[in-house]
């Protein structure tokens, strides 16, 4: 037995012998942990391998939006993963800029720290969104999935399967002392990275096109608080015409720690050779962003990375699944990666847990694909469409066309100039930062999935129809696919959220007093099919009363009508009004739902 770091134990496996589990998980990044928590979590055996020694070395995805941290909230490590991060109020203030001691052009406030936005955020969820860098997440999850069951195998890495009807033989290799063996699992989930191994060894079809632009991460640290602490945010964008090596003279600085650890995105060009970046580049460059040519800069690494606009169009083949950067690549704008990464995790590890159990057919797992390639296919159209907006920021201060570096610095002076050319600057920088909304405040995009498979049954209504853009609003709903809509409730003493009512380990009713024949229902259906189905009666007098009546408004149904929500905080269905008998109707969902025969 080996101590790792965090208290978490490597249990070093066998050599020369069959090593069975339920569930193999290859890659420990934000959707490989997050499927081994989810899946210890709900008791199911599983072993999660990774090629490398510990967790990721660079800060890379850092935004944790809502739905994520309301994941978390679920998982009981909400409260972990808000120790670690960067508190909300300080996420927000981003800034457009010459460099960072320079002049400002602009700011946008992010993330739904606008005052005007910030309503919208807080009614629609229990969490805030948070700032937790990938180096600091990943512990987290490795951690408290090790604690709950997970067999964590570092320095392991996977070469390949075989399938069969009753399972999958996966082939590793101990990095350490170079044996090979075999690990025996009914299921196989690949989560490694965006070169996935296990997806090309499944050749998933596939749209888009990898290394579509090349950036570089420099990290480095110094202390910036005198020129960031005032406007606090994540995000730092500098114009900086001449001074980086690819010649696109535009980057990122972004904070990792407040406000003396930080990581920088610069572009090159990727169809020319990779540049060298040796420590005295990367202080260079850090410098000239900085527009601070005398500071003291500790470089702490640098990397080249590819922008991608690849998706999978489906996600699984037989017992093999994948999860994360393996189906969707895409640039980080949005703040998309991680969060759909983990999301994507949370979907599937309840409908294995269920299938395991024997409490589902084979054919729920199938609505993996189903439900989630549309947001791969989504979440990366998105991320890209964002990083191209930038042009038009790039066109409003005419810098495509500037012949050098001097003509590019006087087109940025230029919106300064009080004549009808620099008016007209002016009120097309106005437009152009309300475009940023769409990376910066979509929140319509993060919360707003909506789900049509077989595993979710319809009441015969259709999704409403946006009342305001669909990406940058979300607007709760109950028709069945929708996330269970957020209100708080409680008793005289306690104040829950509606998804706390809710676990991952169980299908949760909800129902109003009218509706109380729902719960014999709810115990009966239960024991008939052996799967956790517990009824929550929200009304005076019970252990939770809609404490502020905003759940008889987002309810959507009578107060004799049921929601039936799925472990993930889906509903998958509902109905309207109590029906002649709720004990077949909601038996029939039920097994719908699990892909069950209905009893006659």
């Amino acid at each position: 037995m080996v101590d790792l770091n965090d208290g978490i134990a490597e249990t070093r496996l066998p050599q020369g012998s069959m090593v069975t589990t339920d569930v193999v998980v290859v890659g420990s990044g934000p959707a490989g942990a997050g499927a081994a928590l989810f899946l210890s979590t709900l008791g199911i055996p599983n072993i999660m391998i990774t090629k490398y020694r510990w967790t990721a070395n660079t800060p890379r995805a850092h935004i944790t939006n809502q739905r994520t941290m309301e994941i978390f909230r679920d998982l009981g490590i909400e409260d972990q993963a808000l120790a670690d991060a960067t508190p909300h109020e300080l996420m927000g203030d981003t800034v457009f800029c010459t460099s960072i001691a320079g002049e400002e052009i602009g700011r946008i406030l992010t993330w739904g720290t606008h005052p005007a936005r910030l309503a919208d955020y807080r009614l629609a969820s229990p969490c805030l969104p948070a700032d937790l860098p990938q180096t600091y997440l990943e512990p987290i999850l490795v951690r408290n999935a090790a604690q709950r069951g997970t067999q964590v195998q570092f320095s392991t890495e996977y070469l390949g399967h075989r399938q069969d009807s009753d399972g999958v033989d996966v082939d590793v290799r101990d990095r350490l002392t170079g044996e090979q063996y075999t690990i025996r699992a009914k299921y196989l989930i690949g989560a490694d990275g965006a070169r996935s191994k296990v997806a090309a060894d499944l050749d998933l079809p596939t749209e888009g096109a990898m290394d579509i632009a090349g950036s570089m991460n420099i990290t480095f640290k110094a202390d910036l608080a005198a020129y960031v602490a005032h406007r606090p945010s994540v995000l730092y964008w500098v114009l900086r015409p001449g001074s980086d090596i690819g010649g696109i003279g535009a980057g990122l600085v972004r904070m990792v720690r407040p406000w003396n650890e930080w990581l920088v995105v610069w572009g090159y060009d990727i169809n020319q050779p990779p540049p060298v970046v040796d420590e005295a580049a990367a202080v260079q460059i850090v410098r000239n962003l900085l527009g601070l040519p005398d500071i003291d800069v500790e470089i702490t690494g640098t990397s080249l990375w590819g922008n991608n606009e690849m998706y999978a169009t489906h996600l699984q083949s037989g017992r093999v699944f994948c999860a994360g950067d393996a189906v969707h690549r895409h640039p980080p704008s949005n703040g998309l990666g991680s969060n759909t990464s983990i999301q994507d995790s949370y979907n599937l590890a309840w409908k294995l847990a269920a299938v395991l159990r024997g409490q589902a057919a084979p054919s729920l797992l199938d609505t993996y694909s189903v439900e989630r390639a549309p947001v791969a296919r989504q979440i990366v159209q998105r991320a890209n469409k964002s990083s191209r907006e930038f042009v038009q920021f790039f066109e409003v201060l005419g810098l495509l066309d500037a012949k050098d570096e001097a003509e590019m610095v006087a087109r940025i002076e230029e919106r300064k100039a009080n004549t009808p050319e620099g008016a007209a600057k002016r009120a097309a920088l106005v437009s152009a930062m309300e475009l940023k909304n769409y990376e910066f405040n979509a929140h319509g995009v993060e919360l707003g999935q909506f789900y049509e498979s077989d595993a979710v049954t319809s009441d015969g209504t259709r999704r409403p129809e946006p009342s305001r853009d669909s990406e940058l609003y979300y607007e709760p709903s109950t028709v069945p696919g929708s996330r269970l809509p957020h209100a708080w409730v409680g008793d005289a003493r306690h104040k829950i959220s509606t998804l706390d009512l809710a676990p991952m380990t169980q299908f949760t009713l909800l129902t109003g007093i009218a509706g109380e024949p729902w719960v014999a229902a709810a115990d009966k259906v239960s024991h008939e099919l052996g799967v956790p189905l517990e009824a929550v009666l929200i009304g005076p007098g019970h252990r939770v009363t809609d404490l502020y009546y905003d759940w008889a408004r987002l309810r959507e149904i009578d107060e004799d009508g049921a929601l039936l929500v799925r472990p993930d905080k889906h509903i998958g269905w509902r109905s309207i009004r109590l029906p002649a008998d709720p004990h077949r109707a909601l038996h029939e969902a039920m097994s719908a739902i699990l892909g069950r025969p209905v009893a006659a």
